[in-house]
């Protein structure tokens, strides 16, 4: 927040710009009341002219003929102007006519202009409870340490213990209408937020696929190196925190179960009188239909990157071919031109008329003979230098047995350690049996290999000696 990036903002965000217009009440009421508040992603051109045109009608005659003098479409081209930014104009496959849809940019001004209205419930309680409830998750999810977890689930478990105990003896806690309140707005805000944080990842796509239209038209090097710099660049955004917090939520809304399970939490919610006193917008009934639909504009925002790719595979490949059969027609016409007057002397030499095939499919198989020649020879006794025990006491550990019963009994808990795992099923290889353990943690996306802490490892080896080992810490996840 110095003061040089503040006044490159003041210049050229299109928030930025929009909060200083003179037009900013008739832009920022209009948006909102045609974008936001139904939750649309896109409208088309005639259709959002017919609203602008209503909206300006009704402006008109409150503050006069002259208010707003020109026409919805020049308004709307306007908005959509690279020197605005506030709107953007495309068009979408499989119609000549534009699509208009807000800007991250537009989005956050309205929220911020929302924000600034009295809100007439402001709740602090539910917000300090998710800060302990988000503080405690980063704190469990992060904890390597077995006994810590198991004495935090024994204090949880003490808790649910205690409160069944007073259900049964009729003493039921319920929240006051003033909690109720508390949360349900608290749980409104984060439903909507929801909707604009998709329209940013959304953008980051679509910002994605211009780069990668734009290296395809100046590209002069090779398909490989193409590809290898544009999926690179995909990469980083799927695996960055933004991409990967989005393939979770993706998933986890994605499930039946979920849906069915929001859908009926949502039900009972605004069944109560607390949260029915503060007038709820009815769109937060099927807010979870909005999430769906505004993650699959951003999923086909991913569909057009591919498509994109492949058509300039499919482009490149019919140029290359097309320059091949150039050569070959040029060839053909200079044999033409020099067929009745030959240049004189040697004009060229081949080796032979014809290239050599040699498919190696066309080798006949080996037929073994009818009658095989035995030769008698008497086989003598040698003699070698080499130990004969060492092909006895080779050993050979089998990571399929060790893989079975890691998930055996992963059945049972969702994560455990490498000592655990020993202390249940002690060592029979030795070190080469805690080499398999560890290459196994290697291999799994869920283990975790914690090179900071370390486990002491016991065995007991062939002669009765007892011996150990000191490896990394490694937790094995479902």
């Amino acid at each position: 927040m110095d003061f040089q990036t503040l006044e490159a903002l003041r210049k050229r965000h299109p928030a930025w710009r929009l909060l200083v217009a003179d037009s900013a009440p008739l832009v920022a009421s209009f948006l909102h009341r045609s974008f936001v508040e139904p939750n649309v992603r896109t409208i088309a051109r005639q259709e959002l002219v017919a609203k602008l045109d209503d909206y300006l009608f009704h402006l008109r005659e409150r503050l006069g003929e002259d208010a707003f003098p020109r026409g919805a479409g020049e308004y709307l081209d306007d908005w959509a102007a690279d020197e605005r930014g506030w709107l953007r104009k495309y068009y979408p496959q499989d119609s000549d006519e534009p699509h208009f849809d807000l800007t991250p940019a537009t989005e956050k001004a309205l929220a911020w202009l929302a924000g600034l209205r009295q809100r007439q419930f402001v709740g602090t309680e539910s917000r300090l409870i998710t800060v302990f409830e988000l503080l405690r998750q980063i704190v469990q999810g992060t904890q390597v340490d077995p006994k810590a977890r198991i004495a935090e689930l024994e204090k949880r478990q003490a808790e649910i213990a205690a409160e069944l105990a007073r259900v049964r003896e009729g003493r039921v806690d319920l929240m006051d209408a003033a909690q109720v309140r508390d949360r349900f707005a608290q749980m409104a805000d984060t439903a909507y937020a929801l909707l604009a944080d998709f329209r940013e990842l959304e953008q980051s796509f679509r910002d994605l696929d211009r780069v990668v239209r734009e290296k395809i038209a100046t590209w002069d090097g090779s398909k490989g190196a193409l590809l290898d710099e544009i999926f690179g660049e995909r990469d980083a955004i799927s695996d960055s925190d933004q991409g990967r917090s989005f393939r979770a939520f993706w998933d986890f809304l994605m499930s039946p179960a979920r849906q069915e399970e929001l859908s009926s939490l949502l039900e009972s919610v605004f069944a109560l009188a607390a949260v029915q006193k503060l007038a709820p917008n009815a769109r937060l009934l099927r807010v979870h239909y909005d999430w769906l639909e505004a993650g699959e504009v951003a999923q086909r925002t991913v569909a057009r990157l591919s498509e994109q790719l492949r058509r300039y595979l499919d482009d490149k490949v019919w140029l290359e071919n097309r320059q091949i059969m150039q050569t070959i027609r040029a060839i053909e016409q200079g044999a033409l031109a020099t067929r009745d007057q030959p240049p004189a002397g040697t004009y060229i030499e081949l080796d032979e008329p014809g290239p050599t095939i040699d498919l190696p499919m066309e080798r006949p198989l080996f037929s073994p003979p009818w009658k095989p020649t035995i030769a008698d020879q008497i086989l003598v006794e040698g003699e070698g230098d080499m130990p004969l025990d060492v092909l006895y006491e080779q050993v050979y550990v089998d990571k399929t047995e060790l893989a079975a019963h890691i998930r055996r009994t992963l059945q049972t808990r969702p994560q455990i350690s490498l000592a655990e795992i020993v202390e249940s099923r002690p060592l029979e290889r030795g070190l080469a049996e805690i080499v398999a353990y560890l290459s196994l943690a290697a291999d799994d996306s869920h283990a975790l290999i914690d090179d900071e802490h370390k486990q002491i490892l016991a065995w007991t080896d062939a002669t009765g000696c007892q011996r150990q080992a000191t490896v990394p810490l490694v937790v094995y996840s479902r």
